[in-house]
């Protein structure tokens, strides 16, 4: 079985055959149909991230269960799903308080069960997936089944850029009716949360980015403007927002220049949500003056505020009925074999989602699919 993995960071990751495990009596075994690249990915491999290597890159996709374990319930062969990086416990404190975002026993990379290189060397796999690979083993409870009719490219995408960008609006920030928006970073998170904010009936949304090319992008998500980021963004913004600044700024690329941006292009007793993953050196700066006289929120928003269980399911279903239109959030179609070059366009600031697809038929693209014993 073929899967795109990083031996060290700043290494340019490859393709390799690895050998998958039989599924045990918790787990399930996926084919994978389609597979986004997300910019997480490429934190696990510039440095961004120190994950443990080697690492199986990948975990937004949706596929197809072939095999579960005798305990697994949830899910039987032949159902249509969703990978969950992030599956609750249901156990720990945040958990039992509602906020199964933060579960404790979720977000690590780990070494599933058997999992190896095809020299038998164990893998590490990305937030407990690896799902940049022809096929996964995962736990029973991080599959999410959708509607079959629901294409596989636009299933993949709910499972990390949908879900973190509408859950921000919808669950995190609350946006209202007539809410002044600014979304900053407009890769496959930043324009799902444009396309939320729009649905949610904000007005302005306006997105903001390096790269003049995203206009066309931001526009089809539903912008009312779009702006180049330079050192004029904040009077361009609050010159939208009659000299106030936006109610809610999204910060989607996690960089404390980005955010100090999102900070001052807020008004006073507005709110700044970080939804980008930064690195753990970048350093924000802000005056304690500047903190209480604004009266401004900052806060983070951890995969969306949302519930996988609850949430996803809503999202799959609009989207397959055609009233949450994710057509726009792919500019690039691709196989695996050309996933490297995708996280080099991620890095330039090219493009929205690169989809990795897979053939259709529930068997390995290419390669010959290796169980090691249960």
């Amino acid at each position: 079985m073929r899967a795109l993995v990083a031996r060290a960071a700043r290494v340019p990751p490859r393709v390799e055959e690895v050998i998958l495990p039989a599924p045990g009596p918790d787990e399930v075994r996926v084919a994978i149909r389609a597979a986004g690249i997300c910019h997480s990915d490429l934190s696990m491999v510039n440095g961004t991230l120190a994950p443990p290597y080697p690492l199986v890159l990948g975990h937004e996709a949706a596929g197809v269960v072939r095999t579960v374990g005798d305990r697994v319930d949830r899910v039987r062969a032949g159902d249509h799903v969703v990978l969950n990086w992030a599956p609750p416990c249901r156990r720990c404190w945040h958990c039992r308080h509602g906020e199964p975002w933060l579960c404790a026993a979720t977000g690590a990379p780990g070494t599933p069960r058997g999992t190896s290189a095809a020299d038998g060397a164990p893998l590490h796999v990305t937030l407990g997936l690896g799902a940049l690979a022809e096929e996964v083993v995962v736990a029973g409870n991080a599959v999410i089944p959708v509607p079959a009719d629901l294409p596989s490219e636009l299933a993949a995408l709910l499972g990390c850029a949908v879900l973190t960008g509408v859950g921000a609006v919808r669950r995190t920030a609350g946006v209202a009716p007539g809410d002044a928006v600014a979304v900053i970073g407009l890769g496959g998170v930043g324009l799902s949360t444009v396309a939320a904010a729009r649905a949610a009936g904000a007005d302005p949304v306006i997105a903001v980015d390096l790269a003049e090319a995203k206009r066309g992008l931001a526009t089809a998500a539903g912008a009312t403007d779009f702006l180049v980021s330079d050192e004029t963004s904040t009077r361009s913004v609050r010159a939208l927002t009659g000299g106030r600044g936006v109610d809610h700024a999204f910060e989607c690329v996690g960089r404390a220049a980005t955010i100090r941006l999102a900070w001052r292009a807020t008004r006073r007793g507005g709110q700044v949500l970080v939804v980008g993953m930064g690195a753990k050196d970048d350093v924000l700066e802000l005056g304690a003056l500047d903190i209480f006289h604004s009266a401004r929120v900052l806060r983070s928003s951890v995969y969306g505020s949302s519930d996988p269980d609850r949430d996803l399911p809503e999202l799959a279903r609009a989207a397959s009925d055609g009233s949450l239109d994710l057509t726009t959030l792919i500019t690039d179609r691709i196989n695996l074999d050309e996933a490297p070059e995708a996280l080099h366009r991620m890095a330039r600031g090219e493009g929205a989602r690169s989809v990795v697809l897979f053939e259709e038929t529930g068997e390995p693209a290419r390669g010959r699919v290796h169980s090691a014993p249960a």
